[in-house]
């Protein structure tokens, strides 16, 4: 094998990965989202399997903003129901950070400027 044949081999194995990323990033979002019909979901999955190339790019570029916007509120909602349940799971609510912080200041183990940058983290 020639360092070409293995440069052709390294791109081409570079592209499929990226294609397969891809298509996988395009069915999770068909399956996302909730407003679009069961048939046209089939649709678009028929379409990726018979013009794979061309039907990843045609629903790129027809859906591309509101595959961004569905992930990313996922995200969001990931995010608060993990932040929700910590604070369920520690027991601690600001109120309770607070007067922690307070006995500690109290205790002299943090300074008052310590205690002013827990509170502005505690209450925003």
């Amino acid at each position: 094998m020639s360092l070409w044949d293995f440069l052709w081999y390294a791109v081409m194995t570079f592209l499929f990965v990226a294609y397969l990323m891809i298509l996988f990033a395009i069915v999770s979002d068909l399956f996302r989202d909730h407003e679009t019909s069961g048939w046209i979901k089939a649709l678009w999955l028929v379409v990726l399997l018979v013009l794979p190339f061309l039907g990843a790019l045609i629903y790129l570029i027809a859906r591309g903003k509101p595959m961004t916007v569905r992930r990313v509120d996922a995200g969001l909602r990931y995010r608060e129901a993990e932040d929700e349940y910590l604070r369920r799971v520690t027991g601690l609510d600001s109120a309770t950070q607070l007067a922690t912080a307070k006995q500690l200041l109290d205790d002299g183990a943090i300074t008052e400027a310590e205690f002013r940058r827990i509170k502005e983290t505690i209450l925003p």
